[in-house]
């Protein structure tokens, strides 16, 4: 990625924070420049990392994905891209301007969908998206005609006058996307935007995002929904741990486990002989055993499947479940970290009562 360029001097509230400041070519191609972003929570003798050394660019115009468990950093590093943290370490260029120096305006030219819902349900749907646009300085002049235009969008035209109380969860979260956009923001921060929601409000949501990017508006999607991501992202990037540990289009990133469909076998207890046999045919390019499942890489799945039953049934070895299907994200992210994205091991990255985040 093409650098930013580091500037000397210490910014921040801490004299003894070393913050490099960058400087950006304004038309460039990318839109975001992240730079060796970390973000560190301390308290007492503990100290937790929750964005470790990242660094990227976001293209301008494309939807953005960042993957990862609840707790790897995702929403970490969206709040400091949207200036709502200081980084520990490092910079980020948001536009035109460097999320230490210029906070106001990268505020004025961003929209944020929080994970959480801040809409006042005793509003109406006309009413919430005014009280926003007022907030962010939207002329009044054409406030009214705003607000329609982007109650059409969410389909929610003839709720207008109606209370948030009575809107379902998908109306709800439309509502609260479009009210982020409400001031035509050259970026849209999307934090986990479907979460609770049932499957066909998420696809309503998702058809909205779309209509959204097709204005020429940069999103960026924090998300743990594998679908959600190959659904929409034209590049998605996994986080772990607070670490970035592959950023790529849809097709690299399968790339990066081997070639051939994934079979699952499950059992109860396993013989290392049938394993062996296993590795020996010639269609098979990885065994692998993931807890009580056999998983399987081959190049023609349905034609070897056969064979692999009959050895466990050579070995006298029961078959708990089968299953055969096409590498997924959820693969992707099994092999370069040995586990499922909701496995819940981390844990949110934040300061105890009373702690100083870093």
């Amino acid at each position: 990625m093409s650098q930013p360029v580091a500037e000397g001097g210490k910014t921040g509230t801490d004299p003894a924070e070393a913050v490099t400041v960058c400087t950006v070519v304004p038309n460039a191609s990318s839109i975001i420049r992240i730079d060796h972003l970390t973000k560190i929570f301390r308290e007492r003798n503990r100290t937790v990392t929750a964005v470790d050394d990242v660094t990227f660019e976001v293209w301008r115009g494309e939807i953005f994905g960042l993957l990862g468990p609840n707790g790897a950093g995702k929403s970490t590093l969206i709040r400091m891209l949207t200036t709502l943290l200081h980084p520990t370490s490092g910079t980020a260029c948001v536009d035109s301007y460097d999320i230490i120096r210029a906070p106001e305006k990268i505020r004025g030219i961003i929209g944020v969908c929080p994970q959480n819902s801040t809409l006042d349900i005793e509003l109406t749907a006309y009413d919430n998206l005014e009280f926003y646009g007022k907030l962010v300085n939207v002329d009044d002049s054409i406030l009214d005609s705003r607000i329609l235009e982007l109650l059409e969008m969410a389909e929610l035209a003839d709720r207008a006058h109606m209370k948030v109380q009575t809107f379902s969860g998908g109306m709800r979260r439309k509502l609260e996307i479009v009210r982020a956009f409400i001031h035509h923001p050259l970026i849209l921060f999307l934090d986990e935007p479907t979460i609770g929601l049932d499957p066909e409000a998420r696809h309503e949501v998702w058809q909205q995002i779309a209509k959204l990017n097709e204005e020429k508006t940069t999103i960026i999607l924090t998300t743990h929904y594998m679908d959600e991501a190959e659904k929409l992202c034209n590049r998605i990037a996994f986080v772990d741990k607070g670490r970035l540990i592959a950023l790529d289009i849809l097709e690299n990133l399968k790339q990066l486990i081997p070639a051939g469909d994934l079979i699952e076998i499950g059992f109860d207890r396993m013989d290392e002989g049938i394993l062996s046999v296993i590795r020996g045919m010639a269609l098979i390019n990885s065994v692998e055993i993931k807890g009580t499942r056999l998983i399987i890489s081959a190049k023609n799945g349905s034609k070897v499947l056969p064979e692999i039953v009959a050895v466990f049934e050579k070995f006298s070895v029961p078959m708990t479940s089968i299953s055969i299907r096409s590498p997924s994200l959820e693969d992707v992210f099994i092999h370069l970290t040995g586990k499922k994205l909701d496995d819940g091991q981390n844990q949110d990255a934040k300061p105890a009562r009373g702690g100083i985040p870093r």
